[in-house]
C-alpha cells in the first residue's frame, strides 16, 4: 500500500520536509488556489509537481478537482464546465499525474458542527452533533420543511438548546457549517447559502443520481482515454443535510455510480470515516465487492454516538470501524488490481503538541502522524501473515 498525506500547498503549516519524516512517500494535494470551473494550466499543475518532487515526494492523488455546482444542478451551460473539468484531467496526465479523487456533495463539501472536540484524554477532535445541526437548520437558517426533516426528540433539544445560546454561540456554529472547513470548495455566508440553496428546490435524490450519470457519461471516456482512475467520495456525513439530497452514502449508492459507466476509468474513494457514519453500512462487505473499482482508500474511523446520528472521530484504531479487517480487505484488492493502492490516514486528533502550535482542525501533524504510524503496524503485520 502507497503511504500518503494530504497537503493543502504551500501555505500548509505541516511543510512537505514535515511530511517525508513522517514516512509518507506520497502527496494528496490539488490547486486549492483555482476557481472553480476553471482549467488547470499545464505550467501551474508541474510547477506543483516539481516543488513535490523537490522534497523528494510524488504528487500521488489529486483531491479534488471540484466539481461545479452547474454540473451537479445540470444548470444550462453545464457541459461547458465539465468539459473544463476534463481538460483538467489531460493536463493532469499529461504532467504524470493520474489517480483523481472528486465529490458530488451539493454544496456543502464534508460537514461538521464541532471542530474542537474535547474527548476524555484531553486530545481534541472533529464531531457532527445531529442537535446542533438542528438548531443551525430550524432556528439559524430558518428553512422551510427543516422541522419535519429532523426526528421529534432532536427537534425539542435543539429548541432548548437554542433558547440557551448565545449570539456569539451561534455565530460559530454557521461559520462551522458553512465558512468551508479546510479543502472545502465552496465557502459561503448565511444569506448566500440561502440563496444557493434555493436553486436546489426541484432537485431530489432521483435527479441529483441523473445529473451525476450525465457528468460521469461525459467525463469518463476522456479519462479511459488518457489513463486517469477516478474515485468519486461518499458523501460525509452520508445522509441528506439541510434538505439538501445525498448520493453516495450506501452501498447500492457506489453500485448504482460503477453502473452508470461500466469502465474502470469509473472508481471510487473508499473512506472508512465517511460510510462508517452509518449503521447499515458494512465496510469490509464493500470493499470486497468493489475491490476491482477503488481507486483511493481514506483510512479513519468514527464513534456513533447514543443518538445513532451524531458521531465524532476516533482514534484511527478504535471507533466503529474494524479497521485491521479494512487493511486485510485493501491488501486482497490489491491482489485483485496487481498494483498498489494509495492511501492516506484521513483526519487525526489535535494532541497536546498540535494543541500549541498552528494546526489545521481535522489535519494536524501529530495526530495523523499518530494515525499513519498505527495503520503502517497493521499493515506490515498483515504483509508478514501472508
Amino acid at each position: 500500500m502507497i503511504e500518503t498525506w494530504r497537503w493543502f500547498g504551500p501555505h500548509d503549516p505541516v511543510t512537505l520536509d514535515d511530511i517525508r519524516q513522517a514516512g509518507a512517500s506520497g502527496i494528496v494535494t490539488a490547486l486549492h488556489e483555482l476557481p472553480n470551473g476553471t482549467v488547470w494550466p499545464v505550467e501551474a499543475i508541474a510547477a506543483r509537481r516539481d516543488m513535490i518532487a523537490d522534497a523528494g515526494l510524488r504528487w500521488e492523488v489529486v483531491e479534488s478537482v471540484p466539481v461545479h455546482e452547474d454540473i451537479k444542478r445540470a444548470a444550462l451551460g453545464w457541459e461547458t464546465k465539465a468539459e473544463a473539468w476534463a481538460q483538467s484531467l489531460r493536463n493532469l496526465a499529461a504532467c504524470g499525474i493520474t489517480t483523481v479523487c472528486y465529490n458530488f456533495m451539493p454544496l456543502l463539501d464534508w460537514t461538521r458542527t464541532d471542530l474542537a472536540y474535547a474527548l476524555p484524554d484531553g486530545a481534541l477532535c472533529l464531531r457532527y452533533d445531529a442537535v446542533d445541526a438542528a438548531v443551525f437548520d430550524i432556528h439559524i437558517l430558518g428553512r422551510s420543511g427543516a422541522l419535519s426533516d429532523h426526528r421529534p426528540d432532536i427537534v425539542e433539544r435543539a429548541a432548548k438548546r437554542y433558547s440557551d445560546m448565545s449570539s456569539e454561540a451561534c455565530e460559530a456554529l454557521t461559520r462551522t457549517i458553512i465558512a468551508g472547513l479546510p479543502g472545502a470548495e465552496e465557502s459561503f455566508d448565511l444569506d448566500s447559502f440561502r440563496a444557493q440553496l434555493a436553486l436546489y428546490d426541484d432537485i431530489d435524490a432521483a435527479r441529483l443520481r441523473k445529473n451525476l450519470a450525465a457528468f460521469l457519461r461525459y467525463v469518463v471516456p476522456v479519462a479511459e482515454e488518457i489513463g486517469v482512475r477516478l474515485g468519486i467520495h461518499p458523501d460525509d456525513p452520508p445522509f441528506p443535510i439541510f434538505g439538501l439530497p445525498r448520493v453516495v452514502s450506501t452501498e447500492d449508492d457506489l453500485q448504482a455510480i460503477l453502473d452508470m459507466v461500466n469502465s474502470p476509468a469509473n472508481g471510487l474513494t473508499l473512506c472508512t470515516g465517511s460510510l462508517g457514519a452509518r449503521k447499515d453500512n458494512a465496510l469490509v462487505r464493500m470493499l470486497d465487492r468493489f475491490a476491482a473499482r477503488v481507486n483511493f482508500l481514506h483510512l479513519r474511523a468514527t464513534s456513533l454516538e447514543q443518538d445513532g446520528v451524531s458521531f465524532h472521530e476516533a482514534p484511527h484504531l478504535a471507533g466503529d470501524v474494524d479497521m485491521v479487517a479494512m487493511v486485510q480487505a485493501a491488501l486482497e484488492a490489491e491482489a485483485v488490481q496487481g498494483r498498489s493502492l494509495p492511501f492516506r490516514p484521513d483526519h487525526g486528533h489535535m494532541l497536546a503538541h498540535d494543541q500549541r502550535v498552528d494546526s489545521t482542525p481535522g489535519y494536524p501533524y501529530i495526530g495523523r502522524l499518530r494515525g499513519l504510524a498505527e495503520l503502517r503496524g497493521v499493515i506490515h503485520a498483515l504483509e508478514k501473515r501472508q
